[in-house]
């Protein structure tokens, strides 16, 4: 089935129903858009120092692809495969230091950059060694001290960050800390791109989450496109934590709750007066997402309040409106909707470029 939405958000309709249901293009979507696109690593504190190692699966339970993450003794740090290119034995099971990587199966090694070095009772094997035996690079870029990899990406990490990068230049992202004790995981029974819709607009606010509704202006939300990302500003309601946006950024003068950016497909950055909630979306099954929340924090005093204080609150209500709305999308009944132009710009935007990436629309 090939899947198409209007440019004009006037005119358009929703994704087709079926891509909810299809296992033909949630596996599509696998290859043509995850493995396409740029996916959330973590933060790289773990590889600051030379000798580094640190193990990282690349978007479980989808693509669950296993790598590796190693700083050099020159500085330079690497993405590469964490399987060992002799028997598929993975390499790195924590992180550490190390002047080489070992396979513990048979006690082939590799060096830093991920050529292999060593390899013992393989004498006389025919064309041995070659360029197929290290370890294969996986495209990497950082940003803010966060870690970044491609399969096979359609663009440069600048280009998903393009526009967002410079609207939220001035939050001191990279002095912010994890703390792992507000590390959350949630299942949703639903498919991983009604998550995301949920996420890309706030005209449920007010009948969905009444607590955070009195904390943020409805009236003053606001959506801003780019190419491959969106953010969504909350102003504050009076009393609740703001933001004080510099002089010569796009919302000085405002008192701004959140801001909430997303980036193709499926990452989510919120940002609090408190600090950074990460969002990883991970697809486990056409009807079945697991949501992966880290938090980085800059003012511990401001925890628990506004805009970012009651998550778990908000993200169960978000789980039961999604995974109700999983339930009527597959009804024989539902044929899909409109969108609002004023409210579901977002949600727009993300069935655009999901029908770009699986090949329908020019």
């Amino acid at each position: 089935m090939r899947y198409s939405v209007d440019p004009d958000i006037a005119r358009a309709g929703t994704l087709d129903p079926a891509f909810y249901a299809d296992d033909a293009a949630y596996a599509a979507t696998r290859e043509r858009v995850f493995a396409r696109t740029w996916q959330w690593l973590g933060d790289l504190a773990d590889v600051a120092l030379p000798g580094s190692l640190s193990p990282r699966d690349l978007l479980p339970g989808l693509l669950a692809e296993p790598l590796l993450l190693a700083r050099d003794m020159q500085g330079t740090l690497r993405c590469l495969s964490n399987v060992c290119t002799h028997r598929a034995n993975i390499l790195v099971a924590a992180p550490c230091r190390a002047e080489h990587v070992r396979c513990g199966y048979h006690s082939r090694r590799f060096d830093l950059a991920g050529r292999m070095t060593f390899m013992p009772d393989f004498a006389g094997v025919a064309g041995f060694p070659s360029a197929g035996d290290d370890l294969p690079q996986v495209p990497f870029a950082a940003w803010a001290g966060h870690g970044f990899a491609a399969l096979d990406p359609a663009a440069p990490l600048s280009s998903f960050m393009a526009g967002i990068g410079e609207r939220i230049a001035w939050l001191p992202v990279e002095r912010l800390h994890h703390d792992p004790a507000r590390d959350r995981d949630y299942t949703v029974a639903a498919h991983w791109a009604l998550y995301v819709e949920n996420y890309l607009e706030g005209f449920h606010i007010p009948y969905v989450h009444p607590g955070l509704g009195g904390v943020v202006d409805c009236g003053a939300y606001a959506t801003e496109l780019f190419r491959f990302a969106s953010l969504q500003v909350a102003l504050a309601a009076p009393g609740a934590p703001a933001f004080a946006p510099p002089a010569g950024t796009a919302d000085h003068g405002a008192r701004v709750a959140a801001y909430y950016v997303w980036i193709f497909p499926n990452l989510m950055l919120n940002f609090y007066p408190w600090g950074l909630s990460v969002n990883l979306v991970q697809p486990e099954g056409p009807g079945r997402t697991r949501v992966a929340f880290r938090s980085y924090v800059g003012d511990v005093a401001l925890l628990d309040r506004g805009a970012g204080g009651a998550l778990d609150r908000v993200e169960r209500e978000d789980e039961a409106i999604v995974e109700a709305v999983q339930r009527g999308v597959r009804a024989r009944l539902y044929r899909g909707g409109r969108f609002s132009p004023t409210r579901e710009q977002g949600v727009h935007h993300f069935h655009r470029l999901l029908c770009e990436f699986l090949g329908s629309d020019p």
